[in-house]
């Protein structure tokens, strides 16, 4: 019978793992703590384990390295970030889970790794790569706990240290060039160059030589020899995106440099060899331009040795607060300002937008939040303002009121989503009232008596409402 072991000092994620393993037919030993799992290491030989990060009497992810489980482990661990997948397969582990877990997730991961569980524990890339790297060059860019992009770390973590060939695929916006960074960052050529070229942003007559290089002379207007970008990498990673609108021509010197390792400079007879990693990125599915005669077949499967898919933001809404937030702040310190606070509302509008131009689109919206937000915290109405620029609808100098009003409410009802919104009546008072309040303090330079009698309100109601709104008519005054 196979046997496992549970190191984990919480009583009901030992309670779950329990359950799932002994429906597989494991026999179970549990631990609550290193100690207990040292002296259980010394009695029983086990075919799995596993095992808690955070421990009472110590880390998990260091006893893993010390050698101490001659078995294939799983990390649990609460933290759900890249860093962490990516030092958890990196210290040796065989599969990570991410906590919390329920029943399903747990039997989904058993039926996974059993064909694995009586294989060799794999050896540690630890000592592949460079001590060097300090800890804030390994912070990862990349955020979500969603089930997504947990599987993306997940497939990022085992293939980082390889020197395979990886094809990533996604919409535009989604950030490949991210995935492709991290990439390198996490490989043994991390302190090696890290090359990027879009492809589709250089003439394709200029595309070759931009890749291979040239000697002096080769073209008109080559006035001296230049090295190309595979060259340039030597040694580290060439990142090619936007490969799907490669010439063919170009595709098949592409498919030569893949084979034999070597690249020809524009104009020159001789080859050099180069030791380059490559990584490519499409926003296309090259498959259908396979078969329109536009991207060769043996190229694909020569880029297509490690597929990695980046799922659309919409696909993922869970990761959008994080994300958000982390790109306000980013913000903020770029432009030497305070970051102002993201409220619930806010928070919610962003997450059930669809974002067609994914991450990047998302981070355009907070530097646009960051620079134009004029108090301290971002409502929904500055969210739908920011998100509201981008549809180009323009006033017109001679448009009514009523006009304005429906255009703006229409297009602030379709960011909002009518199926989610309850007391809109309310809510919508609530949008408009305190900027036509700020507007006519401006005219009146601050005078209650005079706003009251503009808004045709008694004076009571109009200091209610700048209580309730928090605007003090003193900033007004001149």
């Amino acid at each position: 019978m196979q046997k496992a072991l549970i190191v984990d000092d919480d009583d009901g994620i030992r309670w779950v793992l329990n359950r799932v393993l002994n429906e597989q037919g494991f026999e179970i030993v549990e631990a609550p703590n290193l100690a207990a799992a040292k002296a259980a290491v010394k009695e029983h030989e086990f075919t799995i384990v596993f095992l808690d990060v955070f421990l009472p009497d110590g880390n998990g992810m260091q006893t893993l390295e010390s050698g101490l489980f001659h078995a294939p482990v799983v990390m649990l661990t609460a933290e759900t970030t890249f860093d962490h997948a990516v030092e958890a397969y990196r210290a040796g582990a065989m599969e990570y889970l991410p906590k919390p877990f329920d029943l399903d997730e747990v039997r989904a991961l058993v039926e996974r790794i059993k064909p694995k569980v009586g294989a060799k524990k794999r050896k540690s890339n630890k000592n592949n790569v460079d001590a060097e790297i300090t800890s804030e060059t390994k912070k990862s860019l990349i955020l979500g706990k969603s089930q997504a992009m947990q599987l993306l770390f997940r497939m990022i973590g085992r293939v980082a240290a390889s020197d395979m060939t990886v094809l990533i695929t996604g919409e535009s916006g989604t950030g490949k060039e991210l995935v492709a960074q991290e990439l390198h960052r996490q490989s043994p050529r991390a302190n090696e160059a890290f090359i990027a070229i879009n492809t589709a942003a250089i003439p394709a007559e200029l595309l070759e030589a931009e890749l291979f290089g040239h000697e002096k002379g080769a073209f008109t207007g080559a006035d001296k020899a230049r090295v190309g970008h595979f060259e340039e990498a030597d040694g580290g990673t060439l990142f090619l995106d936007e490969i799907g609108d490669m010439p063919l021509a170009l595709q098949a010197k592409m498919l030569r440099v893949l084979e034999t390792g070597e690249v020809q400079r524009v104009g020159s007879t001789k080859t050099k060899r180069v030791n380059v990693r490559l990584l490519a990125a499409t926003h296309q599915y090259l498959k259908e331009k396979i078969k329109k005669g536009q991207f060769r077949e043996d190229l694909y499967y020569r880029l297509n040795v490690i597929p990695v898919h980046i799922p659309p933001l919409r696909e993922r809404r869970d990761d959008i607060p994080e994300l958000a937030a982390s790109m306000l702040a980013q913000a903020a310190i770029e432009l030497s300002i305070t970051a102002p606070i993201l409220m619930d509302d806010a928070i919610g509008l962003l997450s059930r937008y669809d974002w067609q131009g994914n991450v990047r689109e998302l981070k355009n919206v907070m530097r646009r939040l960051a620079v134009l937000t004029p108090g301290a915290s971002i409502t929904m109405s500055d969210v739908a303002l920011a998100l509201g620029n981008d549809d180009g609808e323009k006033s017109q100098g001679d448009e009514t009121l009523s006009d304005a009003v429906h255009r703006c409410v229409k297009r602030y009802l379709h960011q909002l989503g009518y199926a989610d919104v309850q007391g809109l009546h309310k809510h919508i008072l609530e949008q408009m009232e305190p900027p036509l309040l700020k507007l006519v303090l401006d005219k009146t330079e601050g005078n209650q008596l005079k706003v009251s009698e503009m808004l045709g309100l008694n004076r009571n109601t109009v200091r209610k409402m700048l209580k309730h709104y928090e605007i003090d008519a003193g900033d007004y005054k001149r």
